[in-house]
């Protein structure tokens, strides 16, 4: 099964984030093993928001959840291809890239080759402001919250690879 296949069919997290490793060892002939995912809200701020981020020190992605309920709500045939953008462009940090400008031009590359130019992930990586309608709440509804809870939930069985530990 090709990877637009598998994005669209993919029912899980740990789904998403299995074609976001393949790619990137396929692509880039680098592997994270380890990685912990959870998700947490980080509030509003208007039209803006963080999506993720990746905690070095935590070797964790947190991805903010509420960005996630407004794309069920408006546009839920957004919401693979969003998610893995978000576990993509975090995953790039994983490995070691942390320049910006670089992420994204590599996300946006890693996203093209694989699902061509013309595919959403694609598009959101070539221009994430062409669907912040979908992405955040309209003024005044939840504009300028702060989380009710900062308490990350992680998600199980999320790095699924075998990883054998030398002690």
């Amino acid at each position: 099964m090709n990877y637009e296949q598998r994005l669209m069919k993919a029912k899980s997290f740990a789904d998403i984030f299995d074609i976001v490793k393949a790619m990137v060892s396929e692509f880039l002939g680098i592997d994270q093993a380890g990685l912990m995912v959870g998700l947490s809200d980080f509030g509003s701020f208007g039209s803006s928001f963080v999506g993720a981020f990746y905690s070095l020190n935590a070797n964790t992605i947190v991805i903010n959840k509420r960005p996630l309920s407004r794309i069920k709500q408006t546009s839920p045939e957004l919401y693979n291809p969003y998610l893995f953008h978000v576990m993509l462009h975090e995953y790039v940090h994983s490995i070691g890239i942390f320049d910006e400008a670089q992420v994204r031009q590599l996300v946006f590359e890693i996203s093209s080759r694989f699902f061509g130019e013309n595919h959403v992930a694609s598009q959101i990586a070539s221009n994430l402001d062409n669907f912040l309608p979908n992405l955040v709440y309209p003024s005044g509804e939840f504009e300028n919250t702060l989380p009710e809870d900062i308490g990350i939930e992680f998600i199980p069985g999320i790095d699924r690879k075998n990883t054998n530990y030398i002690m």
